[in-house]
Order: structure tokens, then sequence, then C-alpha cells
């Protein structure tokens, strides 16, 4: 039998290529400059832009609690204390919930037909509260006589009709006590030394009212009506692409906007809204101590029957880890834990909308998520 040329034994060989290692995961905390995309403007240049009057805004601190009524008080009860809140105060008809924070309650629940009554934000004097009541529509100061703390309230309502608390005057509670803050042993740094991790199952306790969000059907009027009338400023806007043949042409859809206290910290994210066919509340979101609090009370609201949103995952724009869920009544409620912190330095980013800009890692999000 005579040996294959070499020519033809060429082409039958397969080539032999070194095949390149997949690429490991990594976790930065990144600089803010870094992180955010180039796609950025500084925010007093957003503001000067849309002839925003800081002077004139009412000025809040942050945000207190979240308002519902539920048919069902009992049954509401039973859910909120299982998602880690404590019964402040209760009447016939009212109920005052808190967490460990120094609120002296983060949601309000009335007896009545399932319906949203708005966020509550604690403004920064009772001027601020006296100055609101000169919009549109605003109601008269009102003292809270019931409410854990007491304190002030005028409550406004925007153009697609939802309502904004305002709040002065509240004396905050004591709070606590606070959760162990767990020493964490690594590869090569081990400071857990003889000291052994041990959780005992539950609810996840809540600290704190985060944030709220709102779908709604006209995005720029209500962005420019919580902009101008608050001093609620822009971290992310998400855009979408209605011409692809111009992919400079962007419309803004959905927008997370912290509280602007100048140079102060605070939350990437108070408030959220997203263009909708429909106007409706998305969600309310409490922070929670750390990710084994957070997976502990998702078990314990799993083992309970309730009903999973979405999570837990790691979002992207605001870092925080986050789990979803529907409470008895068909709102979205939701845990979250270490999320970032902005101030008046931080740029207003843009990005993409769609399902990539939503979680780092997680469940696959619900395609209805954003509806």
């Amino acid at each position: 039998m005579s040996a294959m040329p070499f020519h033809q034994l060429k082409e039958k060989i397969t080539p032999c290529i070194p095949s390149r290692e997949t690429s490991p995961n990594r976790g930065t905390s990144l600089a803010q400059d870094a992180a955010i995309s180039s796609n950025r403007k500084a925010l007093r240049e957003w503001q000067k832009a849309n002839n925003i009057d800081r002077d004139a805004q009412i000025k809040l601190r942050r945000i207190a609690h979240i308002c519902y009524q539920h048919p069902d008080l009992a049954e509401i009860t039973t859910f909120l204390r299982d998602f880690g809140m404590m019964v402040a105060k209760k009447t016939e008809t009212k109920r005052w919930y808190n967490g460990y924070g120094m609120d002296q309650y983060v949601y309000y629940a009335q007896q009545g037909e399932k319906r949203f009554l708005g966020g509550t934000f604690e403004v920064e004097s009772f001027a601020e509260l006296e100055k609101a009541t000169q919009l549109p529509g605003a109601t008269q100061i009102e003292e809270l006589t019931e409410a854990p703390g007491g304190g002030y309230m005028v409550t406004l309502t925007d153009p697609e009709g939802f309502p904004v608390n305002l709040m002065f005057g509240q004396k905050l509670a004591e709070g606590g006590p606070m959760p162990e803050i767990l020493t964490t042993n690594y590869e090569t740094q081990k400071p857990r030394v003889a000291r052994f991790q041990r959780f005992k199952p539950g609810p996840a306790p809540v600290h704190k009212l985060g944030h709220y969000g709102l779908c709604v059907k006209n995005f720029p009027a209500q962005l420019k009506w919580y902009t101008t009338n608050f001093n609620l400023a822009p971290t992310d806007f998400l855009y979408t692409n209605p011409d692809p043949s111009n992919p400079s042409h962007r419309l803004d859809v959905a927008v997370f906007c912290h509280i602007d206290i100048g140079p102060d910290y605070t939350d990437h994210h108070t408030f959220f809204m997203s263009q909708n066919p429909t106007s409706h509340v998305h969600h309310c979101s409490f922070e929670v101590h750390d990710f084994d609090s957070q997976n502990l009370g998702h078990e314990w609201l799993a083992r309970k029957g309730y009903k999973s949103v979405w999570g837990v995952g790691r979002h992207i724009l605001g870092s925080q880890i986050f789990d979803y869920w529907w409470d008895t009544n068909g709102n979205m409620v939701e845990h979250y834990a270490d999320g970032d912190l902005v101030n008046e330095d931080t740029p207003v980013g843009w990005g993409p909308a769609g399902d990539e800009s939503l979680a780092i890692w997680g469940p696959e999000v619900p395609k209805w998520f954003l509806d």
C-alpha cells in the first residue's frame, strides 16, 4: 500500500488549535467614574438644561414609609410579619408596621378596597410643608394624631393621580437591635478563627423603606413634575431607540432618582419610574441586613406558600441584591441589600433598556416584570 501524498494527508488532518480557557467571573467595587457609562452628564448641567430651579424645590430629606389600602388587614398583617415587619400600632381599621431602624413605621395600611396611597417623604422643615400647600390640588397641613411619633402631613397628587405624602415633625424611634455584621473568611484572609457561622430560620428583618416605583403613561410629564417640584435628581436613565436607522435618536423610558442632598451621600435611588401603557404602582422595596438574611427570608416566604416574583439576584443599576414577592393582595414588594450610594458629584448616566440592563446574576427576568 503506497503512502498518501503529503498534500492529501494535510487536507484530512483537523488542525489542533489550543483551546482558550474560559475567563473566570470576578467582582469589583469600581469607582463611580469608571462604573458609569461614558454616556453621561453632570447632574447640575442636566438640571440647568431642564430649567430646574433648585431654590423653588420642596426639600425632601429621606423616604419614610409607604401607604396602601387593603381589604383584609389581618391577612396583610400576617404577610408583612412573614416579610420581616412588626406591628407598631393598630386600630380596628388601621395598621402601622415598623422595622428595626429609626422610623416609627415603614408601612401604613388601612381598611378598604385595594388601593395605593402613596410614598411618604420627610421634608426639611415645617416651612417646606407650607410651600407644598401652594401646589395645585394639595391638601392642607394635617396633624398626625393617631400615627406613632406624631408629626404633620400634606398630600399632593401627581399628574397621573398618584398621591405623594410629605411629612415633618415625627419623633424618631430608638431603633434596634442591629443585626451582627458577620466576619467572613476568604482564601488568604481568615479572620474568623474558632468561630462558626450559625443561623436561625425566620423572616428577613426589615430595616427601612428604600424606594418605590411607578409605571406611568406620560413619562416626560411625570419626570418634569417630580424633578421640578422636589429635590429628586436622576441617577440613571434607561432609553430605547425607536428609529434604528438613526442610532443617535434616544427616547428615555425609565429613571432612577435619588434625593439630592448636595455633597452628602444617599441611596442610588429612592424613586423609580418607567413608561407603560397603564398607570400603576410597580413595587416598594425594603432594606435588609445582608445576603444571608435575604436568602433565609426568601426560604421562609417560600415555605409559607407566598408567590415569588423574581429573585434572588443582583441588579446592575444600584448594585443591590434583590428579591421580589407578591403580597396577598397582588402588590409587588422587594427585599434588597448592599445598594450603591451617590451624591451631587455622581454623573447622570444613560443606558439601553432591556432585560440585560436589569441584573448581572439571578433567575431569568419575567417577561412581564416592567408591565
